[in-house]
């Protein structure tokens, strides 16, 4: 409910902020002690105001605009109060709570209505949610800014466009599963990869740890990330952003939505460019007159990647036979040359693979049936990827892009040449039940199976009478389900969810032997899982969180089949299991005359059964099954914002234990050893200073600092020969410093100068992969 302020006090708090101050009363059966101060601000983040023992609350600080103040006593009816805080003032509220309220009044349910990313903070899921508002500001793409949260790494080799590998808490790869809205990524016209998807598309990231709702219908392993582009409730608009930086750097994207009055119906849209040189420095080995090896430092000539992509959803809104009904078409392709082999020990001059991938997506949802407290979900898509891999080079190239010598036989990354092209199609299906037995208690349901078929073609086999490998019929069908139990209890304070999943795989495929014979290697497989997860409201703005999951996650196509590029096909590759527990006490606001403080601790352990670990060797790679794999690790954050929000620290950090635990298989003699080629330890910092009103009375300039410190790691297993010979990461230490600029009003304009790696430090993510120096760029975005 909408209520005006009781008192304004016309002494200045801090220039060009507000405050807000009240006293909370509640009724007569209400329980005090356990009560809940809820300040919800106009960016949708959230404060926990504290009381005193007169139960009044204050809150310093506050930027102008429109505030929700929500308060929760056990016994009392909850009530909200929207109150309009200005600059310079204190605006007082009398919170009084009644035993009772007729439904039919202003509170309602409304008052208590909370964002998409507030129910997803608050609930018992094991999840951490990432807002991407400052970050859209920011020229860091996805990968760098989730890498600044607690638990995630992200390695990469090389600049824009290069490969990465998303870690979180120790799991990797397949093992960690990405969405769109809710969709499988691959299927929703971002088969990039998570790192390289462009950030002003996005509204927040929702990282779920361990522990994967049954909603998504999936296999994960280590987690899930959902990447949100909408809650469905955005208004008409368009977004622009424009960037260009070191290395011939250029990406922007555009986005937009219009809902054509009272008909329902809307259109939304987005498109996306990038392209990069990538033509950065690197030191390395070349030979002398003599031909002796003398170290240089040359810039990369074979690295450039060039991307673009596009889609257009159409659909209606509240209508009888939906609430919502979408059709959404995309299509996307990027171009990526090779530079070296693993180690950037062996340059390329014209290896190359390029992708396309296109593809429908249709969601309906329809709530209100069986008596109001039946809500189904339905999705349905297809998509088909084509992948293309070409190396037939003549030539040796040198570093300094320089063709020197002819070969015997043609291609650069191994003895024979390569001219491919590899055809993926995917269907895929979801239906999502939701049944509300009580106000307090819920039963959801998911199905969700999805179809996967693999061609190709090797042009080089053409015309000489061999069976072509590439042509052999490669299928997967996976089945996942669940079924889940939401109790809320002690009024609301204590939640809990309970599931049970299952998961079904059937591949069929052929491989063909080097006489040309075929070979059967089909696999079918039945798993059963269950987890829990628990969430719990403390005194003093504190929250709770315990969860645990016995999963299993199926092997995805490309761990399968290869990738076409540069991972071969292991077709016995067997699901792998995992149990996963997590455990986190979180204080989300706590607001003191010194500012405002935050900050998580939490623990994790996952104890793995037949772990998919990416292996190999300078050349090629493949995936195996380690016998066993366990990993511990605690991770931890903290943050303050002083007084008028002029300045904010944050810094968080993550160690894992991630260990071989298999005492017998290929890997037993490395029984004990760390996992290989992963971060174990790493830690984030970052400083923000802010002015507002610089220019204007709308306007905001801040300048932030960040840094990341990543522990050295082994290359390979750390038991296995002499530590003076061992290939190694060293430790590193990156900072980056961004001005940035934003002029609110319509049109909502913005512009950011940022250096990345600002000391020009020598950076790795993985053994010999040298990655971009001091990088320089600028960012210009409008909101319509």
């Amino acid at each position: 409910m909408s209520v005006p302020a009781l008192a304004q006090d016309a002494v200045v708090p801090a220039p060009g902020v507000g405050e807000l101050s009240g006293q909370l009363t509640a009724c007569a059966d209400g329980d005090l002690g356990k009560a809940e101060l809820l300040l919800l601000e106009p960016g949708g983040n959230t404060r926990a105001p504290g009381m005193d023992a007169r139960r009044r609350f204050q809150v310093k600080g506050l930027s102008p605009g429109d505030y929700e103040l929500h308060v929760y006593v056990p016994g009392c009816e909850p009530r909200a109060w929207r109150v309009q805080v200005s600059a310079g003032q204190r605006t007082e509220v009398e919170a009084r709570l009644e035993v009772a309220l007729d439904m039919g009044t202003t509170i309602g349910v409304t008052g208590r209505e909370l964002s998409k990313s507030e129910e997803r903070a608050l609930s018992a899921e094991s999840v951490r949610v990432v807002e991407l508002e400052a970050a859209k500001q920011q020229t860091a793409d996805l990968g760098e800014v989730l890498s600044r949260n607690s638990g995630v790494s992200v390695q990469r080799t090389g600049g824009l466009g290069s490969n990465a590998r998303f870690s979180l808490n120790g799991f990797t790869g397949e093992q960690v599963r990405f969405f769109l809205d809710g969709v499988p990524l691959e299927l929703a016209g971002f088969g990039l990869g998570i790192a390289n998807v462009p950030v002003n598309l996005l509204k927040r990231v929702e990282v779920y740890r361990g522990v994967v709702p049954v909603r998504f219908g999936a296999d994960a392993l280590g987690g899930a990330v959902n990447l949100v582009s909408s809650d469905g409730n955005e208004k008409d608009g368009l977004s622009a952003s424009l960037q260009a930086g070191s290395f011939d750097t250029y990406r922007g994207s555009v986005s937009g939505q219009y809902r054509l009055g009272p008909s329902g119906v809307f259109l939304r849209g987005h498109a996306f460019g990038d392209f990069a040189r990538n033509d950065y420095a690197v030191d390395v080995e070349v030979p002398d007159d003599r031909g002796r090896l003398q170290p240089a430092r040359v810039p990369r000539f074979h690295d450039g990647f060039a991307a673009g992509g596009a889609g257009l959803e159409l659909g209606v809104v509240d209508k009888p036979f939906a609430e919502r009904l979408s059709l959404r078409a995309f299509g996307s392709r990027y171009r990526k040359e090779l530079q070296h082999n693993v180690v950037m020990t062996v340059p390329y001059g014209e290896a190359l693979s390029s992708e396309s991938s296109y593809g429908a997506l249709a969601t309906w949802a329809r709530g209100g049936l069986g008596s109001g407290r039946l809500r189904l979900e339905a999705v349905g898509g297809y998509s088909r990827r084509d992948t293309d891999f070409r190396d037939t080079s003549m030539f040796v190239y040198d570093w300094y892009g320089t063709p020197v010598t002819e070969r015997r036989q043609p291609g650069e990354l191994g003895a024979t040449p390569t001219d491919q092209t590899l055809w993926q199609h995917s269907a895929l299906a979801r239906l999502h039940a939701g049944y509300e037995l009580s106000e307090s208690q819920r039963l959801r349901f998911t199905l969700a199976p999805t179809f996967v078929s693999r061609q190709g073609q090797d042009r080089l086999k053409q015309d000489t009478g061999q069976r072509d490998p590439l042509d052999a019929r490669r299928n997967l069908l996976t089945l996942v389900g669940g079924l889940e139990h939401e109790a809320m209890l002690a009024d609301g304070l204590l939640k809990n969810v309970a599931f049970v999943k299952g998961y079904v795989m059937r591949s069929a495929s052929e491989e063909v032997l080097a006489a040309g014979d075929v070979l059967r290697r089909d696999q079918a497989s039945e798993r059963l899982g269950v987890g829990d997860g628990l969430r719990l409201f403390l005194p003093h703005g504190l929250l709770a969180k315990a969860s645990y999951e016995y999963t299993t996650r199926l092997p995805g196509p490309d761990e399968l089949f290869g990738d076409g590029v540069l991972v071969a096909a292991n077709l016995a590759l067997r699901p792998e299991a995992s149990h996963n527990a997590n455990l986190e006490l979180a204080l989300e606001d706590l607001g003191t005359g010194l500012g405002h403080f935050r900050g998580s601790v939490g623990g994790f352990a996952r104890f793995a059964d037949q772990l998919i670990v990416l292996l190999g060797n300078d050349t090629t790679l493949s995936y195996e099954n380690v016998y066993a794999a366990r990993s511990l690790g605690v991770e931890a954050s903290a943050g303050w914002t002083v007084p008028g929000d002029w300045l904010a620290l944050d810094a968080n950090a993550t160690w894992q234990d991630f260990r071989n635990a298999g005492g017998a298989g290929a890997f037993a003699a490395f029984d004990g050893d760390r996992i290989p080629n992963r971060p174990w330890l790493f830690a984030n910092a970052s400083a923000r200073l802010q002015r507002r009103a610089l220019f204007k009375p709308t306007d905001v300039a801040s300048l932030g600092f960040s840094s990341r410190y990543v522990h050295g790691f082994f290359r390979g297993w750390e038991s296995q020969g002499l530590r003076q010979y061992k290939q190694e990461v060293d430790a590193q230490l990156v900072h980056s410093l961004a001005l940035s600029y934003v002029r609110e009003g319509s049109p909502r304009l913005g512009g950011t100068l940022e250096v990345l790696n600002l000391t020009n430090a020598k950076a790795y993510d993985f053994f010999g992969v040298q990655r971009p120096g001091r990088f320089l760029s600028v960012k210009l975005t409008a909101d319509f």
